[in-house]
């Protein structure tokens, strides 16, 4: 399945040109022109879902199969400290391009990359109910 409007799927399908880093028939992965690091590519699936509430099982079990060789092969070229990979879902959560995506970002020492959130304090019976309500969904 394709959207017609989907910017990642006119990407996924050639239309709209970029930089591939690699590509098979479920994915392609480019690198990012607007990059947070040097080497920031995105992994995108060939077939259209919005986010990963829409992602099946074996998609996603393919996808991190790539990222992780992906990944790898960034660090052998780029010998990059660290890897952030991001996947945002909602409006809420900053996901501006509705196609599922997940960036790659390599990490240096100094790069000016910023991923974080204030940690809060968990209350463990919250927790243990929000296990078991949750757990019943899965």
């Amino acid at each position: 399945m394709r959207k017609d409007d989907c910017l990642f799927c006119k990407i996924a399908a050639g239309e709209i040109p970029s930089t591939t880093l690699y590509e098979n028939d479920d994915f392609r992965v480019f690198f990012d022109i607007n990059p947070a690091s040097r080497g920031h590519c995105l992994i995108i699936p060939k077939q259209h879902y919005d986010t990963i509430f829409d992602l099946d099982g074996t998609s996603a079990a393919s996808l991190f199969t790539l990222a992780t060789k992906v990944a790898r092969g960034l660090k052998a070229e780029l010998n990059c400290e660290g890897m952030n990979l991001v996947q945002n879902n909602g409006t809420i959560a900053g996901q501006t391009v509705f196609h599922f995506h997940l960036h790659l970002i390599p990490r240096y020492t100094g790069d000016t990359v910023n991923v974080q959130w204030q940690p809060g304090e968990a209350d463990m019976d919250e927790l243990k109910a929000l296990a078991e309500s949750v757990g019943s969904h899965i």
